[in-house]
């Protein structure tokens, strides 16, 4: 897969197996759609610094990414059967809670596996504990 992005921190597959997304610390998000192409299918651009962790919901609709500026961004990220439909991604919420530590800010993040919340911890030494997204 050809990503365009020179450092890559992170990446994860969706449940389906057919996409994936990939973090990067010049600050992309890259979503491939394996059965379209080897390129992105969408490149987002939506943090102030460094991608440090990107993950997928193993039962809900939703990726996230944490990053160096201390947000996290969640999107809606619908992936259809219907191979003629492409991927939904949709901006859902940002949250903030850590705070930049020598540049460094939410370190990683991840789903719980049953119920739409999501964990974070970053460079301040703080886990949180985000439940209405």
């Amino acid at each position: 897969l050809l990503s365009g992005c020179r450092h890559i921190s992170s990446l994860d597959v969706h449940t389906s197996g057919d996409h994936l997304v990939v973090g990067s610390l010049d600050r992309r998000l890259v979503w491939f759609d394996m059965d379209l192409a080897n390129t992105p299918y969408k490149t987002l651009k939506y943090h102030e610094r460094a991608l440090r962790s990107v993950g997928f919901h193993p039962r809900y609709p939703l990726m996230a990414s944490a990053s160096d500026d201390g947000s996290i961004h969640v999107f809606h990220s619908m992936v259809y059967s219907d191979l003629m439909r492409n991927p939904l991604i949709v901006p859902v919420k940002v949250l903030r809670g850590h705070s930049p530590v020598n540049s460094l800010g939410a370190l990683s993040m991840v789903f719980h596996p049953t119920q739409p919340w999501l964990f974070s911890c970053g460079a301040d030494g703080r886990i949180h504990l985000f439940q209405d997204l």
